[in-house]
């Protein structure tokens, strides 16, 4: 097992710097730096002191060698909510999607559908449009896609999106951050 390649992988995946954990340690840069190109090893209090700043059990760190990350995602994995009222279908893509960093669905909105509404986040968004027209309405203003399109923004205002085509619209859109 390569301790030191598992931990410098979850120091990335917090964000932080070898200088950051470090400090969240009491333990210097070059030492985290030695400890991930597996040149020392840590002491078994140290160790859970690391872990304990990565946010990972002890258990969590052993248990992920053993299992497999799912990687290729099929129809079998694929959730499906309709909302008839609004006129929309969301299908989740990735299982437990809003557990992690991005959180990918499928939208269709029916004619003259509207997805819900969403109050202001931290959230980046990016929308691709497989068919149809939508309109974005962000804060104050609003922007129109068409099929091949894409739209990115950050969701500090309020915002929704609305099918403007005469038929369906087919979107890919993912967020990050968990809130649809």
């Amino acid at each position: 097992m390569e301790i030191g390649k598992k931990i410098k992988n979850l120091r990335l995946k917090k964000g932080l710097t070898q200088e950051e954990l470090g400090e969240r340690t009491d333990l210097s840069k070059g030492y985290i730096s030695q400890l991930e190109r597996e040149l020392s090893s840590p002491s078994i209090e140290t160790f859970f002191d690391i872990l304990k700043v990565l946010g990972c059990s002890p258990k969590q760190f052993f248990d992920e060698e053993e299992r497999q990350q799912k990687v290729v995602y099929t129809e079998e994995d694929v959730t499906n909510f309709y909302e008839e009222e609004r006129g929309y279908h969301i299908k989740w893509l990735v299982p437990e999607s809003n557990e992690k960093e991005m959180e990918p669905i499928r939208l269709s909105l029916l004619k003259k559908g509207e997805f819900k509404k969403f109050e202001p986040s931290l959230s980046e968004t990016f929308v691709f449009i497989i068919e149809g027209k939508v309109l974005l309405k962000l804060g104050k203003q609003e922007y129109i896609a068409k099929k091949g399109q894409s739209i990115y923004y950050h969701a500090t205002e309020e915002h929704q999106l609305f099918n403007m085509a005469e038929g369906k619209s087919e979107l890919l859109l993912v967020a990050t951050e968990s809130y649809l």
